[in-house]
């Protein structure tokens, strides 16, 4: 049985997902021959109730995916959380672990008041724009100004 256990964001083993998660984006801008901006994240911003950041541990403990949300200025809706960092290793997808990512921190975000849940993405990320739409979420117009996203979605809570 998979867990989800909030994490410090400059924990050693989120700090290993999350350079995992930039080298895999830097390689696959590269393909496209885009120049990606690897900025790691603050880690005021996913500490509670600003953010929260979670590691996702397999059924022997070992941490395989990440994600946080965190607070941004509020939006149409009101308060207004945004999803960042959402990653699986490769060996682990396809098993609907990016589900429960996504769910657990959407009702992190619920927890914490908001009205809205955005995102943005590359639409490079053909898997990862699935999931959203899965998940509920619909395209909306740009919220920021992402130089690494060209697209944008978004999900009333």
């Amino acid at each position: 049985m998979v867990t989800l256990r909030p994490s410090p964001v400059d924990a050693p083993d989120a700090h290993e997902l999350l350079a995992e998660y930039f080298r895999s984006r830097t390689e696959g801008f590269a393909l496209l021959d885009v120049a990606y901006r690897t900025t790691f994240p603050d880690p005021a911003a996913f500490v509670p109730p600003a953010g929260v950041f979670v590691v996702l541990d397999d059924d022997a403990g070992a941490p395989q995916g990440c994600g946080g949300i965190r607070l941004i200025p509020p939006g149409p809706r009101g308060v207004r959380y945004e999803l960042k960092h959402l990653y699986l290793r490769p060996v682990t997808r396809g098993r609907g672990w990016g589900r429960l990512l996504v769910e657990d921190l959407e009702q992190r975000a619920r927890e914490f008041g908001a009205a809205e849940l955005v995102l943005d993405t590359h639409h490079s990320l053909e898997a990862a724009g699935a999931l959203y739409t899965r998940t509920g979420f619909t395209t909306i117009d740009p919220y920021n100004d992402n130089p690494n996203a060209s697209r944008w979605y978004g999900k009333e809570l």
